[in-house]
C-alpha cells in the first residue's frame, strides 16, 4: 500500500500552483492534461521504488509529498511540444538523479524539477518543439516565436501579451499576474523565502537596465525583458525551493541576486534563449557556500 509523508508547506506550494496550471491548460488544452497523466504518476511511483528500497524490512515505504510539487514544477516548465515519452524520461530523471541519488526528500543538491527539465532540455534539443498544441491560440499562434525569441531576433513584443500570459512559451512562464497572485500567498503563509524571490527580480533587472543603458547591442529593453521568459516563475518556484535555497537571511539575498544575474547574462549571450533553469542550478551549487561564508541568524 502506499503512504505519503504529510507535508503541509508542500501542499501550499501546490496550492499555489493551481492558478498556473488551470490557466496552462486554458491555453494548451487537452495536451497539458494528457501529459500530466504520465507524468505525475511516473513521479510518484519512481520514488516509491527508491523507497521501498531504502526503507527497513517490517517498515512500510512512504512517498514525499514534495514529489507532487516536483512533477507539476517539471510539468509546466516543459515546452508545449515536447513528447509525451520525453517528459516521461525526464521526470524519471529529475526524481532518481535530481533527488533520490542523494538520499531523497530534504538531501538534494540541486533542485529535482529543473535537473529534468535541463536534462530533456539538452539532450532532445530538436523534439522539445517538435510540435504544439493548438490550444486557444490556433496553430500558427503557437507555433510563433516566444517574447524571448522576438526580442533576441531584434524584434518588438506586444506589452499587451506579456501581461495577459497568451504568448507562446513554456506552459507555466506566462501567467504573471498569477504568478505575482502566488508569490504573495507563499510569502504570507510562510511558505517561501520574500528575499529570495526579490533578489532575484531585482539582480535580474539591475543587469538588464545596466546593459540597455549601456547601449549593449544585443541588450534588451528592460520592461520586455522582465515580463518574457520564466524569470517570474523561477524566482517564485524554483529559485525559493527550501531544500536547495541557502537558510541564511544574507546568503538569500546573495543567493537571489546570483540567480538573477547569472539569467540575464546566460539568455542573452549565450546559445540558450532561456538562462533561468541554468542560473538556479548555478545558485543551489553555492547555496551552501553562502550560508557558510555568511553565517547569520537563519531565515
Amino acid at each position: 500500500m502506499l503512504f505519503f509523508k504529510r507535508q503541509v508547506m508542500m501542499r501550499r506550494v501546490l496550492i499555489a500552483l493551481i492558478p498556473v496550471y488551470g490557466f496552462a491548460v486554458y491555453l494548451y488544452g487537452l495536451r497539458l492534461v494528457i501529459l500530466t497523466a504520465v507524468v505525475v504518476p511516473a513521479a510518484v511511483i519512481t520514488e516509491y521504488l527508491f523507497e521501498r528500497i531504502r526503507t527497513p524490512r517490517g517498515k512500510k515505504a512512504s512517498v514525499s509529498e514534495a514529489v507532487f510539487v516536483t512533477a507539476f514544477l517539471f510539468l509546466l516548465s516543459l515546452d508545449p511540444g515536447i513528447p509525451f515519452w520525453v517528459a516521461l524520461i525526464g521526470i524519471v530523471f529529475a526524481v532518481v538523479i535530481g533527488k533520490e541519488v542523494f538520499g531523497g526528500f530534504g538531501r538534494n543538491v540541486f533542485n529535482p524539477a529543473l535537473s529534468g527539465r535541463l536534462f530533456v532540455y539538452i539532450a532532445f534539443p530538436n523534439l522539445t518543439a517538435a510540435f504544439l498544441s493548438a490550444g486557444n491560440f490556433g496553430v500558427d499562434a503557437v507555433s510563433a516565436a516566444t517574447p524571448l525569441g522576438l526580442l533576441r531576433a531584434g524584434k518588438n513584443v506586444d506589452l499587451v501579451s506579456l501581461v495577459t500570459g497568451i504568448h507562446p512559451g513554456s506552459f507555466g512562464e506566462s501567467a504573471i499576474v498569477l504568478i505575482f497572485a502566488a508569490a504573495v500567498f507563499l510569502v504570507v503563509t510562510k511558505t517561501a523565502s520574500y528575499r529570495i524571490m526579490i533578489s532575484t527580480l531585482a539582480g535580474a533587472l539591475a543587469l538588464t537596465v545596466l546593459l540597455w543603458a549601456a547601449g549593449v547591442s544585443q541588450a534588451f529593453p528592460p520592461l520586455e525583458a522582465m515580463l518574457s521568459g520564466s524569470i517570474f516563475f523561477a524566482a517564485v518556484f524554483y529559485a525559493t525551493d527550501p531544500v536547495s535555497a541557502p537558510k541564511g537571511r544574507l546568503s538569500q539575498w546573495i543567493y537571489g541576486v546570483v540567480i538573477g544575474a547569472a539569467a540575464v547574462l546566460i539568455r542573452q549571450f549565450s546559445l540558450f534563449t532561456e538562462g533561468t533553469s541554468f542560473a538556479v542550478l548555478l545558485g543551489n551549487m553555492f547555496a551552501p557556500l553562502f550560508d557558510h561564508i555568511f553565517r547569520k541568524k537563519p531565515a
